[in-house]
């Protein structure tokens, strides 16, 4: 077991002979729902805190802006407190996740009630203050390379957003107030004017 004090993050290696199936990991992560739980592509188990309240209130901020453009535009559905199966093997779980919906309803729905195999087409991504930027980008890097075609990681301390995009250099978006998604999401922009002063609504 390795852990980083500062982030409280802890990393557990797992033998061969105690990786967990995903239905074993779905049950895992059901008894200890206080935690945030991933699996990397090696099998071992990153168990993360819950968010602060600051955090936990902009990430419903977030995705609830998410959640009404994908009712209105209707090509697709968001998703919140989801893992997903990467085709690397680890299981993710971003802050909002969006995927099509033919994508979706391609995956078995009995495997839909777990960490289904599909990556998404949209991540946001949140920095928290138990989270390291650097770890926060390589989950970027994963989410790109497993086939995510827009995501966005929010550095609000510094109000900043890093934009990623398959075959593209990270784009960094300094002091904005709001981001757009066009055009892998048309119509969709998400105003930041709450995550970055909690006390303007």
């Amino acid at each position: 077991m390795s852990t980083d004090l500062w982030t409280s993050h802890v990393m557990l290696h797992m033998p061969d002979s105690l990786r967990m199936t995903d239905d074993q990991l779905l049950q895992f992560c059901a008894v200890n729902r206080e935690l945030r739980i991933e699996r990397t592509t090696e099998g071992d188990l990153i168990i993360m805190p819950l968010a602060g309240g600051e955090t936990s209130r902009a990430n419903v901020d977030i995705s609830t802006q998410l959640s009404m453009w994908t009712k209105r535009n209707g090509t697709g559905y968001a998703f919140a407190h989801a893992g997903f199966t990467l085709p690397n093997g680890a299981m993710r779980s971003p802050g909002a996740p969006w995927i099509l919906k033919t994508l979706w309803r391609k995956v078995p729905k009995e495997e839909r009630q777990s960490f289904a195999h599909i990556c998404p087409d949209f991540v946001i991504e949140l920095k928290s203050p138990t989270d390291t930027i650097s770890i926060l980008r390589a989950k970027m890097d994963e989410w790109i390379v497993n086939g995510v075609r827009l995501g966005w990681l929010i550095h609000p301390d510094r109000q900043r957003v890093f934009v990623y995009r398959p075959n593209l250099a990270v784009e960094v978006l300094t002091n904005v107030t709001s981001v757009s998604a066009d055009p892998e999401l048309a119509g969709f922009t998400l105003d930041l004017t709450a995550v970055w002063d909690p006390d303007s609504e």
